[in-house]
C-alpha cells in the first residue's frame, strides 16, 4: 500500500527577538479547508521548559522503532480548540502512543481557529528547545499569523514527510484501545522514581509486570491477579527524560491485559504513552476497529458532525442522544464508528471521548481495511450461508480459499474454524467470515 507523502509549504522555526524565544509551526494538512488556515493559535507557555522536555519526548517516540521497521521521520498531529492543544503522534513501528494534553492553564493565548494537523517537528527547532531555560519566555504559533504570499522570487524550504498508512491506522485504532482501560495503579513521584529504578538494562525478552509490595512498585518477571503486564519494556526508557518533573503517574490496562498506558501528570498538561502488547506488534492492526464497522456510517452524520463540534470538545453521546432524539444503543454504535475512523480521541483520566478529526480524507481512512472490503464481497458474491438461527445463536458456512469455514455468533462471542481464528483466538480483532456474518444479521 502506498504512502501518503505530506509537504510542508514552509518549516517550523525557533527565533529570539528581544529576550523571548518564539516557535512558529509549520502545518499541512490533507483536508483543503483545514490547510488553508493559516494560524491555529498564537500566545505564550506559562512552563516552556516543562512543555519543551514534553515535545522532546514526542520527538523522541515518534523517531524510535522497536520492531522489524526501521526508525523514520514522522511528525506529530496537533489539534488546536476549547482552550486546549493536544499533540499526538506514534513510533516508526506503530507500537507506542504518545498524547500531550496540553489544558487552558499551560497556555496564554488566542486560538484564532480549530481543527487538526500535521506539524513539522524538525531538528533544529528541536535542539532549539533542549536550551529552554525554566525562567525563559516563549511564544507559540500554531501555524503562521500572517498569510505569507510566495512568489517565484521567493524561496520557500519545502519539507515532505511520508506517513505509511500503518501510521494512519493506528491513529484511528489506538483510541478504542484506550477506552478498553482502567486504572490499576496510582504512584507519586517518589513511587516512580523507584519504580523506573528497577528498570532492566538493555533490550529485554519476555513479559515484565508491575507489582505493588508492601507499599513500594517494581518491575517483576512474575506475574499476580494485580499485576500490570509491559510488553517490551525497554520501551518504557522513552519516559526518562520527564520523570524527575512528573506530580503523579498512573498506569492503565486493557481488559484483556494485552495492552497498557502509562499517564504523567504535571498539573498544567498530562503525558499519555501507550504500549502495543509487545514491541514487535503495533497499533495499526485493523482488527479493533472492525468490532464497530459492521453498520454503515451515514456520511451525513460526519458533515453533521463537523458542524456541531470544535476540536477537542468533548463529545457527550447521552446529551446529544437527548438533543438530537437518537437512541442510546445507536449512539454507542455511533460512538464506536466514529472512534474507528478517528473522528473521536479518548481521555482515560475523565473517561470520556473528544471529538478530532485527523488531518485525512475520510475515504483514505475507511479504504485502510481490507478486511471490511473482502467481508463485503463475500456478502455481494452469496458466500455467506446460514444453517441455523435461533435466539442469541447463529451458525454459517462462509466460503474461504477452497474450502468453506464454519462460523458462530452466540452468548459467548464468536468462532471460525479459519487459520486467522486459530491462531489469533480473537486478540487480533475478527476475521472475514465473521465480519461478513455479522454484517450480514
Amino acid at each position: 500500500m502506498t504512502d501518503l507523502q505530506i509537504q510542508y509549504k514552509g518549516i517550523s522555526n525557533y527565533t529570539k527577538t528581544k529576550g523571548t524565544n518564539n516557535l512558529v509551526l509549520a502545518h499541512q494538512t490533507e483536508i483543503e479547508s483545514v490547510n488553508n488556515i493559516p494560524c491555529f493559535f498564537w500566545g505564550t507557555l506559562t512552563d516552556p521548559y516543562l512543555t519543551a522536555k514534553c515535545w522532546s519526548t514526542i520527538a523522541k517516540v515518534v523517531r524510535s522503532s522497536f520492531g522489524p521497521v526501521p526508525p523514520s521521520l514522522r511528525d506529530p498531529i496537533v489539534s488546536a480548540g476549547t482552550e486546549r492543544i493536544r499533540f499526538e503522534g506514534f513510533s516508526s513501528c506503530n507500537g507506542v502512543y504518545v498524547r500531550l494534553d496540553m489544558k487552558p492553564e499551560a497556555i496564554d493565548g488566542e486560538f484564532i481557529a480549530n481543527g487538526t494537523t500535521n506539524v513539522d517537528f524538525n531538528d533544529p527547532m528541536l535542539n532549539a528547545l533542549n536550551s529552554i531555560q525554566k525562567n525563559e519566555k516563549v511564544t507559540l504559533a500554531v501555524g503562521h499569523q500572517d498569510m505569507q504570499v510566495i512568489t517565484d522570487k521567493t524561496k520557500v524550504t519545502e519539507k515532505k514527510v511520508n506517513l505509511p498508512m500503518r501510521w494512519i491506522k493506528g491513529l484511528t485504532s489506538v483510541q478504542l484501545y484506550l477506552a478498553d482501560m482502567d486504572l490499576k495503579y496510582e504512584m507519586n513521584k517518589l513511587q516512580t522514581i523507584q519504580l523506573f529504578q528497577t528498570l532492566p538494562k538493555g533490550s529485554v525478552k519476555g513479559d515484565f509486570f508491575v507489582t505493588k509490595r508492601a507499599g513500594k512498585f517494581t518491575f517483576s518477571t512474575l506475574s499476580t491477579t494485580d499485576s500490570v503486564r509491559i510488553g517490551g519494556i525497554h520501551r518504557l526508557r522513552l519516559l526518562e527524560g520527564i520523570l524527575a518533573m512528573v506530580d503523579q503517574i498512573f498506569v492503565y490496562e486493557s481488559e484483556d491485559r494485552e495492552t497498557c498506558a502509562i499517564v504523567c501528570e504535571f498539573g498544567k498538561m498530562q503525558l499519555l504513552m501507550a504500549f502495543s502488547p509487545d514491541s514487535y506488534r503495533g497499533f495499526s492492526g485493523e482488527g479493533k476497529a472492525l468490532e464497530n464497522m459492521t453498520e454503515n456510517l451515514p456520511v451525513e452524520w460526519i458533515y453533521g458532525l463537523n458542524s456541531l463540534l470544535k476540536s477537542n470538545e468533548t463529545f457527550d453521546p447521552t446529551l446529544l442522544s437527548i438533543e438530537h432524539d437518537i437512541d442510546f444503543g445507536t449512539m454507542a454504535q455511533l460512538t464506536s464508528s466514529l472512534s474507528s475512523i478517528g473522528l473521536l480521541g479518548y481521555d482515560v483520566m475523565s473517561r470520556s471521548h473528544f471529538y478530532r478529526q485527523l488531518p485525512f480524507k475520510t475515504e483514505r481512512i475507511l479504504s485502510l481495511n481490507p478486511r471490511l472490503k473482502n467481508a463485503k464481497k463475500l456478502i455481494e458474491n452469496s458466500d455467506v450461508t446460514i444453517l441455523e438461527k435461533r435466539d442469541g445463536f447463529i451458525e454459517a458456512n462462509v466460503k474461504g480459499s477452497g474450502v468453506f469455514h464454519k462460523v458462530v455468533l452466540d452468548h459467548n462471542g464468536y468462532r471460525c474454524t479459519c487459520k486467522w481464528f486459530t491462531a489469533y483466538q480473537g486478540k487480533r480483532g475478527i476475521c472475514k467470515h465473521v465480519l461478513a456474518l455479522k454484517m450480514m444479521v
